[in-house]
Order: structure tokens, then sequence, then C-alpha cells
């Protein structure tokens, strides 16, 4: 157990290190930043599919998924204890009409734990929901920089969770999160005198929103043996609209820049008294949200399945910034995959014991800009690797691979094509035993 945890601190401490910035994408400008898959390694590597449940991975999307039937294997006295830490790692290839440019971001992805206590299962963890990170320029009529806008930040969520077994068949489950986190943006507008040359003196904007808030996420899980081998698995999830809090913050900054360095110098601060305007606090509500889903598999061999997931993102509101120009629809995804296990109790191929993981997922992000729709488009791989020897098959290293693109260049806009690597430990032990022998 020691070793087990050790190696998780480890883990979770070269993530920490590792991650510098949660998302490089333009689309992050929009909204609260792009919003992060809510779902471990293994999920990712089914194309988003989350539906699947069993007693040895957390799923996160689902909280009725913690709990569950004791295991033979123990004697019928507890399931395993559930550890699970996740990092990734994206390269972005952006085009548009006018250029290409590559960038890469590292993150966090979450850090979980899941406890049995009989029929019952618990849950905590933290997971990050958005993340903020951009910085674009636009160009004047004279192809000169115009305006340069960056912002940085996100929303982190750390969560209790509750699941119960009603019957071998049914269990339900409910996610209490507190959403807590900043996001900072700024806006530089360059001034040019009559000859086109850029003066000394820039203007900044800067704006800064702390957002607090709970939330709630209902689950339910069905499964059922619908022969002697094949087995039915579905889920549904139900996420109430939200109220966020924001405590902003807005400043206007006289800069001077480095045309060396780019590096900005603060010459005088004014600071914005937004609570005249009724902007101090104002609320962020994040729409409500179903997936529904279903698939067959044989226990611990394979599984194929469909998701589906809907959000009623067009009613979102800002009140700090507004739409920025831009129009939400409701956005709505689907999911496909599943993995295959040739042999999960060999004791003579490690290759038999790893599980193969596949997937594909499409989605209508909900964003329309210059009345063009931000879609997504994203093929997935990975693969379970088996820690320690077949008698102890709980624990296992995942590793999982995404292709895809979102956006599109129509209408000045920007393509970005992705490349995603993800890397988890699921780290599992029995914490509860029966003694034997007095």
């Amino acid at each position: 157990m020691i070793k087990k945890l050790v190696l998780v601190f480890i883990a979770f401490s070269a993530i920490q290190i590792y991650a510098q910035n949660g998302t490089a994408s333009p689309y992050s400008f929009y909204g609260i930043g792009s919003l992060k898959f809510k779902g471990t390694v293994e999920n990712r590597s089914m194309g988003g599919l989350s539906i699947y449940t069993d007693s040895i991975h957390i799923n996160l999307r689902n909280p009725a998924s913690y709990a569950g039937k004791n295991l033979a294997l123990y004697a019928n006295e507890s399931r395993p204890v559930k550890f699970s830490v996740a990092g990734s790692h994206s390269n972005l290839k952006l085009s548009s009409n006018s250029g290409e440019d590559r960038l890469s971001s590292s993150t966090f992805d979450y850090l979980s734990l899941a406890i049995p206590v009989g029929r019952l299962g618990v849950g905590v963890g933290l997971i990050p929901y958005t993340s903020v990170g951009y910085k674009l320029e636009t160009l004047n009529d004279a192809n000169q920089l115009n305006e340069r806008f960056s912002g940085k930040g996100g929303l982190n969520r750390t969560y209790l969770s509750l699941g119960y077994l009603i019957n071998d068949n049914f269990s339900v489950g409910v996610d209490l999160s507190y959403n807590f986190g900043n996001i900072q943006n700024s806006t530089i507008v360059f001034d040019y005198n009559t000859d086109g040359e850029l003066v000394q003196y820039q203007s900044r904007e800067n704006n800064r929103s702390d957002l607090s808030g709970l939330s709630l996420n209902l689950g339910l899980t069905y499964r059922a043996m619908i022969s002697d081998r094949l087995e039915l698995k579905s889920g549904f999830t139900y996420t109430p609209e939200t109220n966020l809090r924001s405590r902003n913050e807005r400043s206007f900054n006289t800069i001077v820049i480095n045309s060396t360095t780019n590096q900005e110098f603060i010459v005088n601060t004014i600071e914005a008294n937004l609570a005249a305007q009724g902007l101090d606090e104002t609320n962020f509500l994040l729409p409500s949200k179903f997936s529904l889903g279903a698939g067959i598999g044989q226990p611990r061999i394979w599984f194929v399945g469909a998701e589906y997931t809907f959000q009623n993102t067009k009613n979102f509101v800002n009140e700090l910034h507004g739409s920025n120009g831009t129009v939400y629809t409701n956005s709505s995804s689907i999911a496909l995959g599943g993995f295959f296990v040739p042999k999960y109790n060999s004791f003579t191929s490690y290759f038999s014991r790893m599980v193969y993981r596949a997937g594909l997922r499409f989605e209508d992000t909900g964003l329309n800009i210059n009345n063009t729709g931000i879609n997504e488009f994203g093929i997935s791989f990975g693969v379970g690797l088996p820690i320690g020897s077949a008698r102890d098959f709980f624990s296992n290293a995942n590793l999982g691979f995404e292709i895809g693109k979102r956006g599109t260049t129509k209408n000045n806009l920007i393509q970005e094509n992705f490349i995603n690597f993800n890397l988890s430990l699921s780290l599992n032990d029995r914490w509860f035993q029966k003694r034997r022998y007095d």
C-alpha cells in the first residue's frame, strides 16, 4: 500500500511540474474558457465513452459508478479502494487564411479517490473544469498591429460523490462540486502617429474575475446479463443549471513595450469603478446538461457502446463581458468506442493482459462566430498496462492518444489540428479486510 501511495504522489508531483498551461487554444477566449474533458484517460481513449463501469477503474462522469457489489475474488468482503491521477500534453497546429502557427500545452487532468462502504461508494477528487490560455492579435487596414489579446486561468472543481447500489442491476449517485478559480485577460490597443509610426505609449485594459459556486450532477447506471455471455451496460447523467458568483476587477494601464523583448512596462494605472456600474459582482450562468448511453460486451473481454450528450449552451450568460460578439447555441456530442482484452488473467503473456481501447467523437461546441458554427472531431486510441503480477491485475497505467480538429478557416476563423497525449495511474488496494484468525 505504501509503495502505491508513494507512486501516486510522485506521479502527481511530476505532472504538476510538467503542466504549465492548461490550453493554448484561441477558442478559450470565449465564455469561461475551453471546457476540459471530465473523464479518465480510459474514457478519453474510447472516444469519450463513459457508460462502462467496473470495480477497478474510476468513472468521473457518473457518480452512480462508485457503487457496486463486493467481489467473489475477495470472498465477497470488499471492493478495492481506487486511486487515480492523470495529466496530458497537447500539440496544436493553428491554421488561418493568413498563415500557420504551432503551439503546445500541458496540464494536470485529475486526482481522485474512491472508497467502497458496503453497497455505498464514496469519491473525492480535484478536476480542472475549464482552461484559458490564448494570445491573439488583429491587424488594421495598413497591415499593422491593431490589438493584442491575451488570457490565462480557468475554473477548477473539487467534488464529493456518493453512489448507492439499489439492487444487482441499478445504482444511483450524486456529485456535489465546489467550483473555484479565476480568469485574467488583457487587451492592448496600439496607436500610430500620422506617419504610421507606433507612438511611445500604448493603452492596456486588464480584467480579472474570481469565480466560485456549487454545482450538482446526478447519475444512474443499469447493468444486466442479456445472455450467458453478453452484458448490457447503460448510464444517464443530468447536471442542473448552475449560477457561479464572479467577483470582478478592471484596470487601465499606460504602458511602454520593449520592441526587442516584447516586455510590457507600466507607466501609470487607473482602477475602474465597477461597483458604480453594478459589475463588481456578477453571475456566470452555467447551462444544464444531460448524457445518455448504452453498450454491450462480454465481461472482462470486450465492450462497445455509444453515448449522446446535450448541453443547453444557448442559456450561457456572462454579465461582465456580454457575448463578445459571439452567438451561443445548444451544444451536443456523440461518442462511439470500446475496448478488448485478449486474456485478462493470462500467466504467460503480458500483452494478453493489456487493455486495447479505441473510439471516435463528434461535437458541436455551441460556439457560433462570424455566423459559423465551431465543430470538433477526434479519433482516439489507448492501452491499459497492468502493474504487478497476473494474480494482482487491479492496478494499471493507462496511455491515451487522440488526433482531431476543431474549428475552420472559413470566414476568417482559425482551424486547430491537435494531437493529445494522456497518461494516468490507476492504483487499487484493499483497506478493509475481515480478520480470519484471532
